[in-house]
């Protein structure tokens, strides 16, 4: 919760750095860290693509029983982004136990959900992942961090990458990366053969 001290603006060290990842690989780069905007403090998941277009998600629900509450500022937008065809929700941690704020009015294809999940919790945290996936008919990835923080808590990682029919790979508690294929000829067959997604619930978000 040091957010005076870790907080950068959108021009600091890590969106530079990731701009000139993106443009080394020719790929959209993202993830999460403390930007500080107009004297607030967001928990801000930027995308960022090789063209250097700069997008972002500002987290919703803010984890009280960690004071995020008092040291940041509630994110109050959903955000999706098209990328090579596909539609991207973007989403961070906490977020997960929200289906209301995950649901897929089919507006999107693939959920991703950059974490900070500890390891007392890792079973939820790949049951939520799995149900989110069937529950919105999309592909589901969380990036979990792995190792021990300041505070003594452990992360044993357990990111993954899910299907729509809830098959999951998951990476394990290393430091590690994996390729996964995105396939239209799955996902868009699926959906219509068994169209889940036109009998959903319409929530009115506060």
């Amino acid at each position: 919760m040091q957010v005076e001290k870790l907080a950068e603006e959108m021009q600091g060290p890590t969106v530079k750095w990731m701009l000139g990842k993106a443009s080394e690989f020719d790929a959209v780069i993202t993830g999460s860290l403390i930007i500080r905007e107009n004297n607030s403090f967001f928990n801000r998941m930027v995308w960022v693509e090789p063209d250097q277009q700069v997008r972002w998600y500002d987290k919703k629900h803010l984890f009280t029983m960690g004071e995020e509450h008092l040291n940041y500022s509630s994110g109050n937008r959903r955000v999706t982004l098209d990328w090579k065809g596909w539609k991207f929700r973007l989403l961070i941690c906490y977020d997960l136990r929200f289906p209301v704020w995950s649901r897929n009015n089919d507006d999107y294809d693939v959920l991703v959900y950059a974490a900070n999940w500890p390891s007392a919790k890792h079973q939820v945290w790949k049951t939520l992942l799995v149900a989110r996936a069937l529950e919105n008919q999309c592909y589901c990835i969380g990036a979990n961090r792995v190792g021990k923080d300041e505070m003594g808590l452990n992360y044993s990682g357990d990111s993954a990458f899910i299907s729509p029919r809830g098959e999951a790979a998951w990476l394990g508690n290393a430091e590690t990366s994996l390729t996964f294929s995105l396939s239209p000829d799955d996902l868009r067959p699926f959906r219509k053969k068994f169209p889940v997604l036109k009998d959903r619930d319409r929530f009115l978000l506060e």
